[in-house]
């Protein structure tokens, strides 16, 4: 479990409602549930979960990779989906649950946009993933970053609501070059975590990620696949077992690409993705630019 609690805020008053009969459920659970009863997530496009599509409304599945307009699951959904399904199988009521996630999100919109909103809904759970599209920026501090990300965790645990925090990824090809600044970064969250009492999501650490298998096409979001590992490492933060004891062992190995196939991608990738967000950055437009949370307001999870 990552978690120090030298500094913790005081817990929130546990008004968890029981379904009658809760206790011969949670005898043949043979389990504790988890405590949490409203979990918010904020952040980017991580937390959004592209690209891990729902189906359509119709049932159709949707494509894989960026060529999906279909909602998004990802990680913080699929978290939800086992903390509410241990609830209810122990039998409490059903996790709430809201995303307010948008893509394209830099640190300062998460906590001055979402976070504000997050708290009004009285959470008892807030996963704060942020950080990423500054990193990517070379002129972007990350201690600076650090500074207002911890000023926001503290905000959050006065509420006595526990926070997960995430490490930034351990990044190769092209990306290379941020590694230092995430390391810094990633650095800062770990001493942040000491101080308040908050979880961490280790993405660095996750060596089954190192691999482009678990990416899409536009290799800086994950797969399906991909987001169902980080929904078990985000259980394994919090405390608790995960569903999948393997979800971090690696893939066998990947066949070598030729030299002649893997220009070919890395020039698809170029041409498809570098270059339009480049543009982007030259226009000062962002991707979330016009879109809202895909669930605003805590629910019963899953929704009906």
């Amino acid at each position: 479990m990552h978690r120090v609690t030298t500094h913790s805020a005081p817990e929130a008053p546990d008004t968890t409602t029981v379904v009658p009969g809760a206790e011969a459920t949670r005898e043949a659970a043979g389990s504790t549930p988890p405590r949490w009863r409203r979990y918010v997530a904020v952040g980017d496009s991580f937390s959004e979960g592209l690209w891990d599509p729902y189906p359509y409304d119709d049932g159709t599945p949707a494509p894989a990779g960026t060529e999906s307009g279909a909602k998004q699951r990802g990680w913080a959904d699929r978290l939800a989906d086992t903390l509410s399904a241990r609830r209810v199988a122990a039998g409490f009521e059903p996790l709430e649950y809201a995303n307010l996630a948008i893509r394209g999100r830099l640190l300062r919109h998460i906590l001055t946009e979402q976070v504000p909103v997050a708290l009004a809904a009285e959470p008892d759970l807030v996963s704060l993933v942020g950080g990423g599209n500054d990193i990517l920026r070379p002129q972007s501090d990350p201690d600076i970053l650090a500074a207002q990300l911890e000023d926001t965790v503290a905000q959050i645990r006065a509420t006595g609501a526990d926070v997960l925090l995430g490490t930034g990824f351990r990044a190769g090809g092209a990306l290379s070059l941020t590694r230092g600044r995430t390391g810094q970064f990633n650095a800062n969250i770990w001493s942040i975590a000491r101080r308040h009492g908050a979880h961490v999501l280790d993405l660095w650490g996750m060596r089954s990620l190192f691999d482009l298998r678990m990416w899409s096409d536009d290799r800086i979001h994950l797969t399906p696949e991909g987001h169902r590992r980080v929904a078990e490492a985000a259980l394994a933060g919090l405390g608790l077992e995960p569903d999948d004891a393997d979800h971090d062992v690696p893939l066998e190995p990947a066949p070598p690409a030729s030299f002649v196939d893997k220009a070919r991608t890395d020039a698809q990738w170029m041409r498809t993705h570098v270059v339009p967000w480049v543009q982007r950055r030259l226009k000062g437009t962002s991707s979330g630019d016009g879109r809202v949370a895909k669930w605003p307001t805590p629910g019963a999870w899953p929704p009906a």
